[in-house]
């Protein structure tokens, strides 16, 4: 379990949906954790309290994110390229929606090139372990994420795992399903491998379940060298997962 002393977690991403319930979560626990956050906008660094202790840096160069994984133990990462909805989209008359990224924010730059930045920098400072949370259907090039905005956003978050992977870090890859804004903590977790539950009823997860499993995968030393899909059952179907040593103990799949 955690070591006596406090161990200091940098979240990226922390200004995003999943990444402020990580941020949060590392803050409610002080006696465990030093928290730090890292986001690419003052703007956004307000929107999560505002603290010292979040760093405003751009993923896509490598120098500005520096100062924030300097002397940290852990990183989690929850940056991710973002499709934007096109305008003009008019659901009443059966169109389907199209999607873009901005100049500069595409997959291959926020996803490979981003991460990647984030992965030499934390192997360069010493960083003894890195989460990354990833999505599944990152084995099927056909996936139809890829096609939003022309963006294959599923093969360059899969670049991105295998050169984790390889990087000698020691990791832990989260392939969430998709992810439900609904509270944490009521139902029992499913780790898969290879997109398998893509294929079961049980594909979709809150956030907030997300985000502990980010915290416990820190803790615990059974989660490293791992990768694995994540989803939930639905609530009230089974008894909410507690045991996290246990669950990733289950997993044998380095990736």
């Amino acid at each position: 379990m955690a070591a006596s002393s406090p161990i200091t977690v940098l979240v990226t991403g922390a200004g995003g949906r999943t990444g402020q319930i990580v941020y949060r979560k590392l803050k409610e626990k002080p006696n465990q954790f030093v928290a730090r956050g890292l986001v690419r906008t003052e703007e956004s660094k307000q929107k999560i309290g505002g603290d010292d202790d979040v760093f405003v840096g751009d993923i896509r160069d490598a120098a500005s994110i520096v100062p924030a994984i300097q002397g940290i133990d852990s990183l989690i990462i929850l940056t991710s390229a973002v499709p934007l909805m096109k305008p003009g989209f008019d659901p009443t008359k059966g169109q389907r929606p199209e999607f873009y990224f901005d100049d500069g924010a595409y997959p291959e730059q926020v996803d490979w090139i981003g991460q990647k930045n984030q992965i030499d920098a934390a192997k360069a400072a010493g960083v003894k372990h890195i989460v990354l949370v990833g999505s599944m259907g990152g084995t099927n090039p056909n996936h139809p994420l890829n096609s939003l905005g022309n963006g294959n956003i599923l093969v360059w978050k899969r670049k991105a795992e295998q050169y984790l992977a390889d990087s000698g870090v020691p990791y832990t890859i989260i392939r969430a399903g998709g992810l439900l804004d609904k509270d944490g903590g009521l139902r029992e977790l499913i780790v898969g491998k290879d997109d398998e539950l893509l294929q079961t009823e049980t594909k979709t997860i809150p956030r907030a379940d997300v985000a502990e499993v980010c915290i416990q995968a820190v803790n615990y030393e059974e989660a490293k060298f791992k990768a694995f899909d994540l989803a939930s059952k639905p609530e009230g179907v089974a008894a909410p997962t507690k045991d996290f040593k246990a669950l990733f103990s289950r997993i044998t799949t380095r990736f």
